[in-house]
């Protein structure tokens, strides 16, 4: 009669790895095909513009925007302030356009595009200033005094009974 024993299980065996393929595999079909192609629910011709990424940071006592816009030139971008929100926008345009049949991968997207950025509290968007350098618009404005860090002073009760005495 054969033993039985119990086996350990390797958990990197061939149907974990399978299955994790198959995932990987569904993920990379959902985002990284043409936005298009993916929400326009076969409309290829539907409007959906793109998305510029942003970063903001403070350095330097100076509030930073930075936006990527390859393939956008900087007489369409539009930038304005209204109140505590910084408003870019514009348009990629697509020069020349490939015909369906020719295409074999189409994942740049063009139109129209938005970005509004918060700003934050004592930044002087009347010194505003931007420039537009290898396709990355960059915006400054310098903060005002009052809203920079200041150290304060911790008091103790040594440092009062000092001054009382003296």
């Amino acid at each position: 009669m054969p033993s039985r024993s119990l086996i350990r299980r390797d958990p990197f065996a061939s149907e974990s790895l399978d299955f994790r393929r198959n995932f990987d595999d569904f993920f990379t079909r959902m985002f990284a095909g043409p936005l298009l192609d993916r929400w326009s629910f076969g409309n290829p011709s539907a409007n959906i513009g793109f998305i510029p990424p942003v970063e903001t940071f403070i350095d330097q006592n100076r509030f930073n925007v930075r936006l990527a816009l390859p393939g956008v030139k900087p007489d369409e971008v539009n930038i304005q302030v209204h109140g505590n929100e910084l408003s870019i926008t514009g348009e990629r345009r697509q020069e020349t356009t490939p015909s369906e049949e020719r295409s074999f991968q189409r994942e740049i997207v063009y139109g129209e595009f938005e970005r509004v950025v918060p700003l934050p509290e004592g930044v002087q968007s009347d010194r505003m200033e931007a420039k537009f350098t290898n396709g990355v618009l960059e915006i400054t404005a310098p903060l005002s005094e009052k809203a920079l860090p200041r150290k304060i002073q911790i008091k103790t009760e040594a440092t009062t009974e000092r001054k009382l005495a003296a």
